[in-house]
C-alpha cells in the first residue's frame, strides 16, 4: 500500500499548520494500492522519539476502503490518544527533531470498536486481520 500526503513529502518537515504551533489539524492523506479484499482501514499516528516512549497522536478505524482522508476531518471512528482526547493532536515535541509516523492498515473486517477505545484495544482487534499496510514519516521540531 502507498500512503502519501499532498501536504508534505515522506521524510520532509511537516508544515506548521498541522502541529501544535499552528492550527493543529490533520493533514490530508492519500491511500493507493489498497488490497482488493479490504473491508476497512485503520490509521495510527505516533512519535517514537517522545521522551516517555512512543506517543500516540491519532487513532482512527473503520475508514471506508478507497477513502482519502481530507484535511481537518474525521474519516472514521476515533480512539483516545496519549493526550487523553479522541481527535487529532499534531506534532508538539518538547525538544529536538522528532519523527512522526502515519501508518495505515488494510483490514479484512470492520472493527466496530467504540469511540474512545485505546491503542492497545485497536491493536488487539486488528490482530490476524491486517492484509496490507503503508507508512508515511514526517519530521518536526518547534521553531527556534
Amino acid at each position: 500500500m502507498l500512503l502519501k500526503s499532498p501536504s508534505f513529502e515522506a521524510g520532509d518537515t511537516i508544515p506548521t499548520r498541522y502541529t501544535c504551533d499552528g492550527e493543529n489539524v490533520n493533514p490530508a492523506l492519500e491511500l493507493n494500492d489498497i488490497p482488493p479484499d479490504t473491508r476497512s482501514l485503520a490509521l495510527i499516528m505516533d512519535d517514537p522519539d517522545a521522551p516517555a516512549g512512543t506517543w500516540t497522536h491519532w487513532l482512527v478505524w473503520d475508514i471506508a476502503p478507497g477513502t482519502n482522508i481530507a484535511e481537518k476531518s474525521e474519516a472514521g471512528t476515533m480512539g483516545i490518544n496519549d493526550f487523553g482526547t479522541t481527535n487529532y493532536q499534531g506534532p508538539c515535541p518538547p525538544i529536538g527533531i522528532h519523527r512522526y509516523f502515519f501508518r495505515v492498515y488494510a483490514l479484512d473486517t470492520t472493527l466496530e470498536l467504540p469511540t474512545g477505545s485505546t491503542r492497545e484495544e485497536l491493536l488487539k482487534a486488528m490482530e490476524y486481520h491486517v492484509i496490507g499496510s503503508g507508512e508515511l514519516m514526517g519530521l518536526y521540531s518547534h521553531a527556534s
